[in-house]
């Protein structure tokens, strides 16, 4: 896990790195997303400027709804591709589909659900002098 990254400047792209809304740098995950057993796992704290993950207990219960509008995407997209590109193939073609890709994006969907709770709900915005107001 690399702490020491120079932060950076954009929210969305800090988002998109799964990096910590403060200061952009710490990692939200402690391990990789192919990591199976353990791509849930996340600090307690930025392991960079110590902004904690977990705002209150149950936080990340509203991430099931953003959860819910990814599964949806992949839903509406699996449907749409196959009815034109395989020419609205049987029902157990898109069944099958959307149950593979949802399983496969698994690790992604919960970790930017959860990172786009954080930024949008966490009530924490980036602060690139937080070392100033921290270090006296």
């Amino acid at each position: 896990m690399s702490t020491s990254a120079a932060p950076i400047e954009s929210s969305a792209l800090a988002l998109l790195a799964l990096r910590c809304p403060r200061c952009h740098q710490g990692e939200l995950f402690l391990y990789p997303a192919t990591n199976l057993t353990k791509f849930t796992d996340m600090p307690a704290e930025c392991p960079v400027c110590g902004q904690t993950y977990e705002p209150e207990p149950g936080f990340y219960f509203g991430a099931m709804y953003i959860s819910f509008g990814f599964a949806l995407a992949i839903f509406l997209f699996c449907g749409i591709a196959l009815y034109y590109l395989a020419n609205d193939p049987e029902s157990w073609v898109y069944v099958s589909t959307v149950a593979i890709i949802s399983i496969a994006l698994t690790p992604l969907i919960f970790r930017y659900s959860r990172a786009i709770m954080l930024y949008l709900f966490g009530g924490t915005r980036y602060n690139p002098q937080w070392r100033a107001r921290h270090s006296h």
